[in-house]
């Protein structure tokens, strides 16, 4: 019901008001859910507390630019179709989300769908239409709840029919809540169905997984006094998780206190961990391409049971403010923060790594919170999900369960197990119906395990992507184009009609 107050308040609001009461609700959203950015801004970025909290609010006021712009675009429907308008206020969230998604590289952070990951049989959905599917469903909740508080009943006619108006009216007004309400306890009787029956191995090949969990922290991850026991003590873990019965080891972004290129020595430890226990190793590194100028990527590097490299993933996506800064010269103020973040470039491609003869894919940090870069994974043949990532930045905040439950979306989309080795936490193994079969702590060295299946079955959302997210665009800017040509149809006829009237001398 989170959007029902906005969509009442629009209703009535001249348009300026409308984009201003879309601006506060954005940065109310905004604040309370991206508070820790200023941390990792002040702790890991140099920059001074006031400044670092002026930057986050620059970010959060951009962020609100879309609930701003949702609330703008409804109140210019609901003046051109009337209350009934409010229906459509789901398909315009929507479009705003998929903007927020992709304008300027992206920040798809805390979608609206995502307060449904936990709620398993709603969240099924997801498996059809993705988080944005999600997001229509809970915005479609408040905007019936809205149009019954606003729907107007005309006071004429009300007069003029009496009761039985105001009868029929007061029906009307709720029947779109009822459908509402209907489709709520469908989508979530299907999804209790799917959740209790599904054949999560489907026949398929299991494995079980190691997360190796080293908590290191932010500041001491790259000091050369110790980089050796931070290595030894993954090492360590890794030879534990193997004689524990391993079948596949996966260790955090940037776990290698070095890049895995450029130290020989070290690179062959581990290769000779994989050889000797005939098990492959997943792992974080840095990678450097040589050149002028060199170029710096975040990477992940599968070393095969033989101990050969079985394949490089780049990040594509990469962190705004962590990897790159985006905007250098407006953010002139910001100058210790840009000289602390590292100067990444992007990867181009979305490789996948064959363990067995089963293609794997994996997501690095925040990339994971991007549906159709899992999705295209998935749609090339990923039987299994990884995701690994060093969420020593956000401290102890809300950020790692935000980043947790954004990634187990992923699992339900796809219909996928997932694995996600953090660096401090939230490790875990998620199943393809959302349910959390094992996870970590914070702030703990710990080697998660558990037994995940590889599967190759395709969702509809796998198989059609955010379909459902264009066409609600679409259908938003056809509702808005149109009406705007009636308009200028209408004053087109009006100018003809006076063009047309005889002067008074004639």
């Amino acid at each position: 019901m989170a959007l029902a107050p906005l969509l009442v308040a629009l209703a009535g609001a001249p348009l300026p008001r409308a984009f201003a009461l879309g601006f506060v609700t954005g940065v109310i959203y905004f604040t309370g859910t991206l508070y820790w950015i200023t941390r990792v801004m002040a702790v890991y970025g140099g920059l001074q507390p006031v400044v670092a909290t002026l930057v986050n609010a620059l970010l959060i006021v951009y962020l609100a630019l879309f609930p701003a712009l949702f609330a703008l675009l409804a109140r210019r429907l609901i003046v051109s179709y009337g209350p009934r308008a409010l229906l459509a206020a789901p398909l315009v969230w929507i479009s705003t989300e998929l903007g927020r998604t992709y304008l300027l590289t992206g920040f798809p952070w805390v979608l609206l769908g995502y307060s449904q990951v936990a709620v398993l049989p709603v969240a099924q959905a997801a498996s059809l239409f993705g988080v944005y599917g999600l997001s229509a469903l809970v915005a479609a909740v408040s905007a019936a709840i809205a149009y019954v508080a606003v729907a107007d009943q005309g006071p004429a006619e009300a007069g003029h029919y009496g009761g039985r108006f105001a009868v029929v009216s007061a029906f009307r007004r709720t029947v779109p809540l009822a459908v509402v309400l209907v489709l709520v306890l469908g989508l979530s009787a299907w999804g209790s169905y799917r959740v209790a029956r599904g054949d999560l191995t489907s026949g398929g090949t299991p494995v079980r997984v190691a997360l190796v969990q080293g908590n290191v922290e932010q500041g001491q991850k790259w000091d050369p006094r110790r980089a050796t026991a931070i290595f030894e003590n993954y090492l360590r873990m890794t030879r534990q998780a193997i004689a524990d019965g391993a079948g596949l080891v996966v260790w955090p972004e940037s776990a290698t206190p070095f890049t895995f290129e450029s130290e020989p020595a070290a690179a062959e430890t581990i290769r000779r961990i994989a050889r000797d226990a005939r098990v492959p190793i997943l792992l974080g590194s840095d990678q450097i391409e040589r050149g002028a100028p060199a170029r710096y990527y975040n990477s992940a590097y599968l070393v095969r049971a033989d101990g050969s490299t079985g394949g490089v993933y780049r990040k594509m996506h990469l962190v705004p403010f962590g990897e790159y800064v985006p905007m250098k010269r407006l953010l002139f103020f910001a100058a210790p923060l840009v000289e602390a973040v590292s100067d990444f470039s992007a990867g181009e491609s979305a490789v996948l790594m064959p363990i067995d003869g089963h293609p794997i894919s994996t997501a690095i940090c925040y990339e994971i919170v991007y549906p159709d870069l899992v999705r295209r994974f998935v749609a090339a043949g990923s039987e299994l999900l990884t995701t690994i990532t060093n969420d020593a930045w956000f401290g102890d905040t809300s950020a790692p369960h935000q980043h947790f439950a954004q990634a187990s979306m992923r699992a339900i989309e796809n219909g996928r197990y997932l694995v996600r080795a953090a660096n401090t936490g939230i490790s875990g193994v998620v199943d393809p119906y959302g349910r959390v079969v094992v996870q970590s702590g914070l702030f703990e060295p710990t080697v998660v395990t558990g037994t995940v299946y590889y599967r190759t079955e395709r969702t509809l959302y796998t198989r059609i992507g955010d379909v459902f997210a264009y066409v609600s665009a679409l259908i938003t800017l056809a509702m808005l184009l149109f009406k705007i040509s009636d308009l200028r149809i209408k004053i087109g006829k009006l100018r003809a009609g006076r063009q047309s009237r005889p002067g008074r001398h004639s």
